[in-house]
């Protein structure tokens, strides 16, 4: 298992495939990384020398922001959306869709899960505003049950 810039990069896996595991690094930036360090994107992992890794890391450092550095940068922008008082900001604030998606019937996973709003019976309305809430109607409501009922004198 060989380490760049902190991450373990499995043997078997194609070093175009494996170097995607890093954060920030797509397939487009792969390419360009490989190019610039002159690096057959075919070879796996096992088989990239030492002196290879080191122009890899090199050009990755030189040209892109990955990992913490990256994370950091998104964190720190999003905290000044939110500082300034921005729209977006607000929307990151709130945890909804900050792009002008709809929200009205998509979104579930930022809004989570369904809640349900309705027309209630005439039974659940008299529950309601009874201030009981635990009243129930019928027969079981009028019997009072052996725990509750008190000892006769």
């Amino acid at each position: 298992m060989a380490r760049l810039l902190g991450i373990t990069l499995p043997d078997e896996k194609r070093i175009d495939y494996a170097l995607t595991l890093l954060y920030g690094i797509g397939w487009s930036n792969v390419v360009k990384v490989l190019d610039q360090s002159k690096v057959q994107p075919s070879k796996r992992v096992k088989e990239v020398t030492e002196e290879e890794f080191k122009k890899i890391t090199e050009v990755i450092e030189k040209n892109f922001k990955v990992e913490g550095e990256l994370r950091e940068q998104l964190t720190e922008d999003i905290k000044r959306l939110r500082e300034i008082g921005s729209y977006r900001g607000s929307r990151h604030a709130k945890g909804l869709p900050v792009r002008g998606q709809r929200t009205k019937s998509n979104a579930r996973t930022k809004r989570g899960k369904r809640k349900t709003v309705g027309a209630l019976r005439k039974e659940a309305w008299a529950k309601l505003e009874s201030g009981k809430p635990g009243a129930t109607t019928g027969a079981a409501a009028e019997a009072p049950t052996e725990a509750t009922e008190k000892p006769a004198k």
